[in-house]
């Protein structure tokens, strides 16, 4: 989805905000908070997206990123939400962008393997610098109940790599196959 993004305002043509939502390991853009999140950012007239990416944590990101960061277009005006995997993946695109994206809010995110399953999209390090100057606004959600130990240290671990806000909840997973989660008012909140 390359190209300019206009509002549908006709006294108003600048460019519009825009906001891509990244769902987890082996989720879709149909589960969980997604398509709440994303109706009500299109209702505050933010271009959407909600990719599926099935190969997501599957494909090592060193393959994987080259195909996302050319599929989308990023500016001063986007905002990123990713969940779990595609949290994780956020840390991945932060660095390697060459702009600097409005916001970036990172649920159940993690920097380390936050168990012992294998997980691709994790680079072997980062360039925290790189990443930090790569967004103006981040925020990270962890809960410290969270099943998978996408947990409050790991959000704590980004946190002290990268400053922004970091906010520890009691809630699971935020979502997953035996936790409904169907909205997620905090992350709209968030949103400006």
């Amino acid at each position: 989805m390359k190209g300019p993004w206009r509002r549908a305002v006709p006294w108003f043509d600048g460019p519009v905000s825009r906001a891509i939502i990244f769902h987890g390991t082996g989720g879709n853009p149909d589960v969980a908070w997604y398509p709440w999140l994303a109706g009500q950012l299109t209702k505050r007239g933010y271009a959407v997206e909600v990719p599926h990416y099935p190969r997501l944590n599957v494909e090592p990101i060193a393959a994987f990123l080259p195909k996302l960061l050319a599929r989308h277009d990023f500016d001063e005006n986007t905002v990123l939400v990713g969940h779990s995997g595609g949290a994780a993946l956020l840390l991945a695109v932060l660095e390697h962008l060459q702009v600097t994206v409005a916001q970036a809010i990172l649920v159940a995110g993690y920097c380390t393997p936050p168990n012992t399953k294998d997980e691709p999209v994790l680079q072997p390090g980062y360039d925290w610098a790189a990443i930090r100057s790569h967004v103006r606004d981040i925020y990270f959600i962890n809960s410290r109940t969270d099943p998978y130990g996408c947990d409050d240290s790991q959000g704590r671990a980004m946190f002290e790599r990268l400053g922004g806000t970091q906010i520890v909840r009691d809630d699971g997973h935020f979502g997953d196959y035996n936790q409904e989660y169907d909205t997620f008012e905090l992350v709209d909140r968030l949103i400006p």
